[in-house]
């Protein structure tokens, strides 16, 4: 049996076509405004994965706001909001009302839609370096309202937003053993190295420069206990420091060769091979098996 021009057109067409590309990762995870109904944990590693059963940093509490509610990134594992209550409590302990808390991750983590390539486990959290002087902002002003930079805007030292108050805040910060790391502005680092009591530098080990942290900190907890999927993240922080506090040649580093390689990039031969995924780029197939069941669990 003969069929007529005009329907098969259609289906050899269909059939030409290539198919179409697996949806992005961070499209389905920026879909979803609720956390799974699992029990809570971290999957994958802190720039690969995503968080079952996370919950969400209240709005508004006695010592801390949740900023720019409208991405919805107050979402957090319980061990991270517990920390971020804890650490508000303790900020007034530096002369501070309590803190503003940047993103935290997503309802089900994953990769972002916008912004970081980390936060994806519902371990990691941005602090403001803006003192509160209010706890009642609305949902509007929590929009409107932004952080200070404390360094110059040559990057090399810390400027006049600085405050030793923020240095004993980031000292309570890193010495909670929960903590894995905190990532700072390099000339925080350094004046916090230069300002540190001799006696007790232990803390500083957790500090780590990173470019583009000059107007909050970036707090990044452990894997918890009984987290098998979590990965933990390598090289330690005591790898990267040699043991020690990291107040070396290393972090100069980030205010001399760093800086002028920004200016002046080096030319690199072109990388072999296929290039290595962004996380905007991640499909489902990139992330953990588990992180399909996130996204599909109610």
């Amino acid at each position: 049996m003969t069929y007529p021009a005009f329907l098969l057109l259609p289906i050899l067409l269909a059939l030409a076509a290539p198919a179409s590309a697996e949806e992005l990762a961070n499209q389905l995870f920026g879909a979803k405004r609720a956390a799974s109904s699992q029990q809570p944990e971290p999957i994958g590693s802190y720039a690969k994965g995503c968080g079952a059963g996370m919950i969400q940093l209240p709005e508004t509490g006695p010592t801390w706001q949740a900023m720019r509610l409208s991405r919805n990134r107050n979402w957090g594992q319980p061990e991270l909001v517990e920390y971020l209550v804890d650490l508000s409590r303790k900020a007034q302990s530096v002369g501070w009302a309590g803190l503003y808390v940047g993103d935290m991750s997503q309802p089900r983590g994953g990769p972002m839609t916008s912004g970081h390539a980390s936060h994806q486990i519902g371990l990691d959290a941005d602090v403001w370096m803006l003192p509160p002087e209010r706890l009642d902002l609305s949902v509007s002003d929590r929009e409107k309202i932004s952080s200070i930079s404390v360094r110059t805007d040559d990057q090399t030292r810390i400027n006049g937003n600085w405050t030793a108050a923020h240095g004993a805040l980031l000292k309570l910060a890193a010495s909670d053993p929960r903590v894995d790391r905190i990532f700072v502005a390099a000339a925080v680092k350094i004046e916090l190295c230069r300002t540190a009591a001799r006696s007790d530098k232990s803390w500083l080990q957790k500090i780590r420069p990173l470019y583009g942290h000059n107007t909050h900190f970036h707090v990044r907890l452990k894997c918890p206990k009984g987290a098998r999927h979590c990965e933990t993240q390598k090289p330690t922080v005591a790898e990267l420091s040699n043991g020690g506090d990291g107040c070396d040649d290393s972090l100069t580093w980030w205010v001399t060769t760093y800086l002028e390689e920004l200016k002046n990039p080096p030319k690199k031969d072109k990388p072999k091979g296929k290039r290595k995924k962004t996380p905007r780029e991640f499909t489902m197939a990139d992330l953990p098996k588990q992180c399909s069941l996130v996204l599909s669990s109610d």
